[in-house]
């Protein structure tokens, strides 16, 4: 009798034991949902959508890939993991999944995973609060092959209500007041050069007649976009950039689109910083500070160079000091050697879209001749420009 007792509260408790591994939707949810919020805000990926995913994949944390790996999102490891990893039966037997030190580690991954192949970019141009597109994109792109993923991940997300951690996510970024916005900062540019030390939340400002915001280093573009109802393509091209991303450094965003010119006629550049540093400090757009300047978008900017923030007359920009990459002359020095122009010479008015080699053909001389004619330090010309075509 007392041996079947104790058979019988063994079996009894590995009974129960057995049962307390495995944890319920609304537990995994409860414990998951923060790493979800943080993702969100590094990376972008909705957290109502990773967290659909998560439920779904590792069946709520209690799959025997879960529990062999932390692989909550069933990613493979793929020729670009070099990390540990675990055979398991899938579409195929045996095949390989990653394999992470935490479930922390997996939740970084999915976000880096998503962020990081191409095929997934569209994504990130939909509304983040838009679950359902998010799903059936996930499907397109080809993260699954199951048809009924979207309706699974859609099912988890209304069942279980995840859409307020996404909600959660966005309403953590800092509002933007729009009603708060003042004018040029009356110390802009000691503002900027002091960028990387104590920022902690956006500064709303409005630059050359733009709305745009003084961000801290670590902001997700993404989550400006979101945050002032703005698609997240007008935002990349208002601010002249081609990708998004986690700004590394201190950095003016504008929510607006910038001015062909600068408030200011000039602006004497400052140690260490690049044209796109001035096109935002000025809101001025990148391209007229390129063709003002006669500058090309990978030559060097010598501390203390005047930047033409407006057109100039021609007898103006042919003492420009000199920013040709590798080059370090000042600007004195730049206008030592130069030599006027001859004003009674023969002259050409350069239209849109010419270029130094179409100006030489048309006129029968060399792309040498017409450089040292006019003092040029670079082939970039301004529509308007005055240049001397025969000597």
């Amino acid at each position: 009798m007392n041996k079947i007792l104790v058979i019988l509260i063994l079996g009894s408790g590995w009974f129960f034991h057995a049962n307390a591994q495995n944890i319920s939707a609304a537990q995994y949810i409860a414990q998951y949902k923060d790493i979800a919020i943080r993702e969100m805000k590094r990376m972008g990926v909705p957290a109502a959508i990773t967290l659909a995913q998560g439920l779904l994949e590792s069946q709520s944390g209690n799959s025997d890939l879960v529990k062999e790996s932390n692989n909550h999102f069933g990613i493979k490891c793929k020729s670009t993991w070099t990390s540990e990893f675990v055979k398991h039966d899938d579409d195929e037997p045996g095949e390989c999944f990653r394999k992470y030190k935490t479930a922390e580690d997996s939740y970084r991954d999915h976000s880096n995973f998503l962020r990081g192949s191409s095929r997934y970019d569209f994504l990130f141009q939909l509304n983040p609060t838009d679950y359902k597109a998010w799903a059936y994109g996930l499907l397109k792109a080809g993260y699954a092959t199951n048809p009924r993923y979207p309706e699974i991940l859609i099912k988890n997300i209304e069942t279980n209500k995840l859409q307020q951690y996404t909600l959660e996510a966005i309403n953590e970024v800092p509002h933007f007041d729009a009603s708060k916005y003042q004018d040029d900062p009356v110390n802009k540019s000691s503002e900027v050069s002091n960028a990387d030390s104590n920022l902690t939340a956006p500064i709303n400002l409005t630059i050359n007649g733009s709305k745009a915001l003084l961000v801290p280093k670590g902001t997700s573009l993404l989550a400006i976009a979101t945050q002032n109802h703005i698609n997240l393509d007008k935002l990349l091209t208002i601010n002249d950039l081609t990708k998004d991303g986690l700004l590394d450094k201190d950095q003016y965003v504008f929510l607006e689109k910038k001015q062909k010119e600068g408030k200011d006629n000039s602006y004497i550049s400052q140690p260490n910083e690049t044209m796109y540093d001035i096109a935002q400090k000025n809101g001025v757009i990148l391209q007229y500070l390129y063709n003002y300047n006669q500058i090309a978008p990978d030559d060097f900017i010598v501390a203390g160079t005047k930047i033409f923030l407006k057109p100039q007359q021609v007898s103006a920009m042919r003492y420009q000091p000199s920013t040709v990459s590798g080059q370090s002359q000042t600007s004195n020095q730049k206008v030592d050697n130069a030599k006027p122009v001859d004003e009674t010479a023969r002259t050409h008015e350069v239209l849109p879209k010419e270029n130094l080699y179409s100006i030489s053909k048309k006129y029968g001389v060399s792309v040498e001749n017409l450089r040292t004619w006019n003092n040029l330090s670079s082939d970039y010309l301004q529509p308007g420009q005055q240049l001397i075509i025969s000597k």
